[in-house]
């Protein structure tokens, strides 16, 4: 049964990327970008670009893997100058097909080494650290590490969403630090403890607050999230696991250049217009995400990106989701 779930999911992607293949091959004056991250998320900026420099912009919105899925059929058909994900997964498996080109010092100088491409061609432009959210209400003692969730304290009162590419990115660096033995006995114990699962983090912060769990895996801004969506105060609160555990990592949301565009300077310039001061403060107030390019600044409530207790975890490595779905698969999670 496990086989055929996996024969069916890689099935549906192939299909959803020789659709937008089909749709995409379709050549454009503007400059053409590949978006993972959501309309209502990015076009504030992509938006405030074109005002300030008249550049019209193709903007192709959709799933950061299926979008990468994408570009890997086209290969150098593709008509995308940019591409932009929620993830470094993704922009990863750009980057070992070869297909993005190589970014200015300039460029990758505004971050750091830890939150760009080891081959300099993807760079991070905000950060997003995972967390777990939590009732103060109902929840007295905190969790030190990701372990502890088994405990039959915490029984059916933990959620998590396995299908999200965040939750994915996170079994991905954990299985670097503990092995695959490791992570696939984590998650059997985290099952056998009736954990929740739910299909993404907006809506564990919404279950938290209704009082359905009182615990959850998410990236740190769905507080901020849930609680704009719903126009008021939510009761739940982001916490830290214990300094280096694996539930404190720091994800990227970054971009590249393909190697194949037909305008690589603007698609530069725009990158360098997201990496900017003014384009990062408005990353910090307006999505509450965290900047990688103001190190001191966070946004309200949360502590600078450096105080942050996250394990190291090489970022480039996070290309390979399949093995951790297939994974999960087995696991009977997804």
């Amino acid at each position: 049964m496990a086989l055929k779930k996996l024969r069916i999911i890689t099935l549906a992607l192939s299909l959803s990327a020789s659709l937008l293949v089909g749709c995409a091959s379709q050549k454009s004056e503007s400059l053409v970008i590949y978006s993972g991250r959501s309309e209502s998320f990015i076009s504030p900026f992509l938006n405030k670009f074109t005002a300030l420099t008249g550049t019209n912009l193709d903007v192709r919105y959709g799933d950061s893997a299926a979008l990468a899925a994408q570009l890997l059929e086209e290969g150098s058909n593709s008509p995308a100058d940019l591409f932009i994900s929620q993830d470094a997964g993704a922009l990863g498996a750009i980057s070992a097909a070869g297909l993005f080109a190589t970014l200015e010092k300039q460029v990758l100088d505004r971050v750091e080494d830890k939150y760009q491409s080891s081959r300099s061609d993807w760079v991070g432009v905000t950060g997003r650290a995972r967390v777990f959210a939590y009732s103060p209400e109902r929840v007295e003692n905190l969790p030190s590490s990701i372990d502890q969730l088994t405990q039959p304290i915490y029984r059916a009162k933990v959620g998590i969403a396995p299908t999200n590419s965040s939750f994915q990115a996170f079994i991905t660096a954990l299985i670097q630090s503990r092995g695959e033995a490791a992570v696939v006995n984590w998650l059997e114990r985290l099952k056998a403890n009736d954990v929740k699962l739910y299909e993404k983090n907006s809506q564990i912060v919404a279950a938290i607050d209704a009082g359905e769990i009182d615990l959850g895996l998410v990236n740190h801004y769905y507080l901020w999230e849930v609680s704009k969506a719903l126009g008021r105060d939510i009761a739940v609160n982001n916490g830290f696991f214990a300094p280096g555990d694996t539930g404190n990592m720091i994800n990227v949301a970054g971009a590249g250049i393909l190697k194949t565009s037909t305008d690589s300077q603007s698609a530069l310039e725009l990158l360098k217009y997201l990496l900017s001061d003014e384009a990062q403060r408005q990353f910090i107030e307006q999505t509450y995400e965290y900047s990688l390019v103001l190190k001191d600044a966070s946004p309200v409530g949360l502590p600078p990106l450096s105080q942050i207790p996250s394990p190291r975890v090489d970022l480039s490595l996070l290309a390979n989701l399949s093995k951790t779905q297939a994974l999960l698969i087995k696991v009977g999670l997804i």
